[in-house]
């Protein structure tokens, strides 16, 4: 669809806007009728605005047919400037059907060459401001902003769970963590027990040895009961703590299992753009003569010109229009790389298409101009009123609306450390003052010795605790020599 205008057509087009009537001006071209809309024409005082030509590019839910009308983000972001700035308009569609790309002979093609032949004022469409096209025209303010991403079929992009998905719902640090903790817990306990003098029997070993601390650990990570059974106060102190850490560590992996099996045994595959260079079962590619493309032909980055030669191989996988790729997508084993913006609408639009987490090339959605226009600034400084008054935000939602329910595992993450600090936390305090009080005990005992004895009580100490750490073998023979006559 497309539109153009000679100036007795103007003259004639702005007559009948005096007169308050609307007007749908169609030509006949080769490529078809042309659609467009006068936002203005009937309100009244508003003949003394100044008209602007407006292209733009059929793409949902930026601009959309609906019979000789146009609607859409662009259309009600128009409609706003228009209000704002006191001008009226008209809108065509961009005549060859692209946003505008430079040719090998230096001209221009779609949206951009429009405005830099001076066919049009504005260009109000998702076109993406980059520094090629900056060179021949001007641009705005974003009134959006997006990124690179894969959108992918979800059939085709996820994978069975692993043999270890029941690990998922705590992170690898998380079970760094964990492991840990149980090291040093069962540790805390062994020493505990060995300083403390109710578990130590000087002529026998104590029944927590390390061994037998790190299954007492086991025991209460499972919720059952071990033995040795803790005698002293310190190693109860440290017991108590360990079963409390369990008790909370299960209940969150409990929860966190759940929503695992609830969303399923399956995964997505592709998470990165390396990914997508790495697999072999799909074919992907980006929309011709785009921005997307340019991005990857002119990356230095070594995945991203893996990328790029992959999709110059066939034209097959560069559609020409969006509406094309998103086809591709549902209908064929295809990945498209495009605007992260206007994928989430097709996520939100399709429920059977899913849209990987790694995100490019931040960018943003400018209107162009020709250079050296007077609406440039104003333009801009309307933007910026429209994101601080939250006009944008409200397009954004009208337009990005969802028909898909948003189930709770698609929020749901593997927990992280952070989340149970406080447990992790508390068990440290604990494992602390247990062995504060083992040392307690001990120089109480200590003490008590030294009295009886007339001795020190720093070497009596010092004597009780290197006995309680003797290897087994000197203990035998300090034992037989006693023994001896």
């Amino acid at each position: 669809m497309v539109w153009s205008w000679t100036v007795q057509e103007q003259r004639l087009g702005e007559e009948f806007l005096e007169e308050g009537m609307v007007e749908i001006a169609e030509a006949a071209t080769e490529n078809g009728d042309s659609t467009s809309k006068d936002a203005d024409s009937v309100a009244a005082g508003r003949k003394d605005w100044p008209m602007l030509y407006v292209t733009t590019i059929l793409e949902d839910p930026y601009v959309m047919a609906r019979g000789t009308e146009l609607e859409g983000y662009c259309i009600d972001l128009l409609e706003k400037l228009s209000e704002m700035l006191h001008f009226k308009y008209k809108v065509g569609v961009v005549k060859d059907g692209k946003y505008g790309s430079m040719s090998t002979n230096g001209n221009w093609s779609g949206m951009i060459g429009e405005i830099v032949r001076k066919e049009a004022d504005l260009a109000v469409a998702p076109l993406t401001i980059t520094s090629v096209r900056e060179d021949v025209v001007d641009f705005t303010q974003p009134f959006l902003h997006t990124g690179i991403g894969i959108l992918l079929e979800k059939d085709l992009s996820c994978e069975d769970a692993s043999l270890f998905h029941f690990l998922s719902p705590f992170s690898k640090e998380m079970w760094a963590g964990i492991l840990a903790a149980y090291v040093v817990s069962s540790l805390c306990l062994f020493l505990a027990a060995r300083v403390s003098p109710c578990e130590w029997d000087g002529n026998d070993e104590t029944p927590f040895t390390f061994l037998n601390s790190l299954w007492f650990g086991a025991g209460a990570l499972t919720l059952q009961g071990a033995i040795p059974r803790p005698k002293s106060l310190s190693v109860r102190i440290i017991s108590a703590i360990w079963w409390l850490f369990s008790i909370v560590l299960l209940t969150a992996y409990v929860a966190g299992f759940s929503f695992v099996l609830e969303s399923g045994s399956e995964q997505l595959s592709i998470q990165t753009f390396e990914d997508l260079v790495k697999q072999r079962h799909l074919e992907f590619g980006t929309m011709a003569g785009s921005s997307t493309l340019r991005y990857f032909k002119d990356s230095k980055n070594p995945i991203q010109q893996m990328v790029y030669e992959s999709m110059n191989k066939k034209d097959t996988v560069l559609p020409k229009s969006y509406q094309e790729a998103i086809q591709l997508v549902l209908d064929s084993n295809y990945a498209f790389i495009g605007e992260t913006v206007s994928q989430d609408l097709a996520v939100a639009r399709h429920c059977n298409l899913v849209r990987s987490p790694e995100v490019l090339g931040a960018r943003g959605f400018g209107i162009a101009t020709p250079q050296g226009s007077a609406w440039t600034n104003k333009l801009s400084v309307a933007i910026l009123k429209l994101g601080e008054s939250g006009d944008l935000d409200y397009l954004r939602s009208k337009w990005w609306e969802s028909s898909c329910s948003q189930d709770d595992h698609d929020k749901w993450s593997p927990l992280k450390p952070q989340a149970l600090g406080g447990i992790f936390l508390i068990l440290a305090l604990g494992l602390a003052l247990g062995m504060i009080v083992a040392v307690v005990e001990l120089s109480k005992k200590s003490r008590r010795t030294a009295d009886q004895e007339k001795k020190s009580c720093c070497p009596v100490f010092t004597e009780e605790l290197s006995q309680r750490f003797r290897p087994r073998e000197i203990k035998k023979q300090e034992t037989a020599a006693k023994s001896k006559p």
